[in-house]
């Protein structure tokens, strides 16, 4: 089985940006790509571990995974409604 990662409909660079910023800039684009698009959102704020799978919890959205990057991570999240 091949590890693919599905393309972005949409990437938020949140690099430099610290909590809770990067879950608001989650939170007001994901209605932006359709349903079953992918949203990736950038950040290197230590709590986006966190606070982006349990943002897609409370709101019944898909995380896939985390990415690391040279410089934080990509969180690959996939609009389910």
């Amino acid at each position: 089985m091949t590890d693919v990662t599905p393309e972005a409909a949409l990437t938020i660079d949140a690099l430099g940006c610290r909590c809770p910023i990067p879950i608001i800039m989650l939170s007001e684009k994901i209605w932006e790509i359709p349903v079953g698009g992918v949203l990736v959102v950038q950040a290197d704020d230590e709590a986006a571990r966190l606070d982006i799978p349990a943002w897609c919890r409370m709101k019944s959205q898909d995380f896939i995974r985390e990415v690391p990057l040279k410089r934080g991570s990509s969180f690959l999240i996939r609009r389910r409604w």
